[in-house]
């Protein structure tokens, strides 16, 4: 299982970029996708929509099972996307690429308080 090091990383097993142009890109992770089994549906938070950090925004749906997604931080959604309407199985294939939605944070020092890739390993080890 992969953790990329320069990702951030909630214990809700959310990753998040913060891209160049100071959006966050948010998906689920190597250990999230594994748990979850194929993903067959996927459905994010609205576009416009204002998120608080730890807030149930959105679902990932799985032959097994279905799972909340989580905001890693506050922040308003500015993109989701559209290629996981038809596709969702690259969440399964490329975890750390297929992003779910972005947002504007709210507060650059939220990504500060998130998980570094060891931290967030020594959970989902935990839970394997």
């Amino acid at each position: 299982m992969s953790t990329p090091e320069h990702l951030k990383y909630s214990a809700t097993h959310q990753w998040a970029h913060s891209e160049s142009d100071g959006l966050v890109s948010v998906g689920i992770t190597d250990h999230a996708q594994a748990q979850l089994g194929d993903v067959v549906f996927v459905d994010p938070p609205a576009i416009g929509r204002k998120l608080k950090q730890g807030e149930a925004c959105g679902v990932v749906e799985s032959v097994k099972a279905a799972s909340d997604i989580f905001s890693p931080v506050s922040g308003e959604v500015v993109a989701v996307n559209e290629l996981l309407s038809d596709t969702p199985e690259k969440i399964n294939e490329e975890p750390y690429a297929a992003w779910m939605f972005r947002l504007k944070p709210d507060a650059a020092a939220e990504m500060q308080g998130l998980l570094d890739a060891a931290a967030y390993q020594k959970i989902a080890d935990a839970e394997a």
